[in-house]
Formats: structure tokens, sequence, C-alpha cells
């Protein structure tokens, strides 16, 4: 990076782009919840399931971000690990209110933990336990229990209770995510002034 972009990230003219993946199974509201990161002026009023993966893109105070939203539906998760290498983030999706495929998003989320792509990287990873405003869900911290979520010790992560309609609980997670990779950037150039 040249001193000049190194001048206009500082003074927040230029912005890091950074590669989200967005995963989680079907019907978790992962496309429901990108799009309320988006501008108003470019949200999209009708939702409709992803159907193999879609690029969204959104911006932050400080950071501008593709997402790569995976459709979470069984014959489309083997196409997840294509996208594993470009990621420098993960946000998994989990529906709150299906207990009953709670089982599979911990299988899916432990594939993933485990790929070779992913294992040996510290990509932050943040969790929206989604849907909170139906009757049966359960709360994050159960979420977090339920997928074993103390047992990552190798990648930064955090749980946000959320409600994609309303877009509660969105906010904190990306302020997390945002910090994460800041500081992680801080981090290797760093390492690289050594």
């Amino acid at each position: 990076m040249g001193l000049f972009d190194k001048l206009a990230g500082w003074l927040g003219l230029k912005k890091k782009e950074v590669h989200v993946l967005c995963l989680g199974l079907d019907n978790s509201g992962k496309t429901t919840i990108i799009n309320k990161l988006k501008p108003s002026n470019a949200q999209t009023q009708d939702i409709v399931p992803t159907i193999g993966f879609s690029i969204e893109k959104f911006k932050t105070s400080s950071l501008s971000f593709t997402v790569f939203d995976m459709s979470g539906q069984g014959r489309y998760r083997n196409l997840w690990e294509h996208y594993y290498k470009e990621g420098q983030a993960i946000i998994f999706v989990i529906d709150s209110s299906d207990k009953l495929r709670m089982v599979v998003a911990k299988e899916e989320l432990d594939t993933l933990l485990n790929h070779p792509d992913i294992k040996h990287r510290r990509l932050p990873i943040l969790f929206f336990a989604n849907k909170m405003d139906l009757r049966d869900a359960i709360s994050s911290v159960k979420v977090s229990q339920l997928l074993s979520l103390e047992n990552i010790k190798d990648k930064p992560w955090h749980i946000c209770a959320s409600d994609a309609l309303k877009g509660e609980g969105l906010q904190e997670g990306v302020d997390w995510l945002q910090d994460q990779i800041t500081q992680s950037d801080a981090s290797n150039e760093d390492m690289r002034d050594k």
C-alpha cells in the first residue's frame, strides 16, 4: 500500500475492502440481515430465498463490505467451501426459533471450522441468533450453548440476538466485526513494520 493510500485511509477518504461470507441454514434470515445493512435507498422490498449465492455491498464508517450471501439450502451448502479462501470474516446466521434444526446448524458450523481453508486462519466470526421476535425463539446464550461456541478458542467470535426484520441487534454485530477487522489490520501492520 502506497503512502497516498495510507494517508487516504487515515483521513477516511478510502475505505478498506473486506470480503465477508454470510452462512447459515436456509430460512435463517441471511439475506434479510444483509438487506437491512445496506442503505435504505438500496434495500430490496421483497426478499426471496437465495439460489446459489448473491453478492451484496454495504459500507460502515471505515470499511467497505462485499458480502457473499450463500444459500443455506442443503443442496447448495457444498458450494460454501469454494469461497472460504476469499473470506476475511464470517457472519453465521442461526434461526433461534428453529430448535429442530439447531443440530444441523451445529454440524455445518463444525464442518466450516474444520475445513483446511478456515481451520488455521484467525477469521472473526459474528453469529446472529436471529428471529428473536418469534415466540419460540431461544436466547442467544442458549444458542451459544447448543452450538458449543465456547469451544472456539482460536478465532474471535461474538453472538448477537437479532430481529432482522426490524434491524435490531444488527448494528451491534457489525460494529464488533468492524472492530475485529480493524484490530487485525493494525496488528498485521505492526508485524510487517518489525
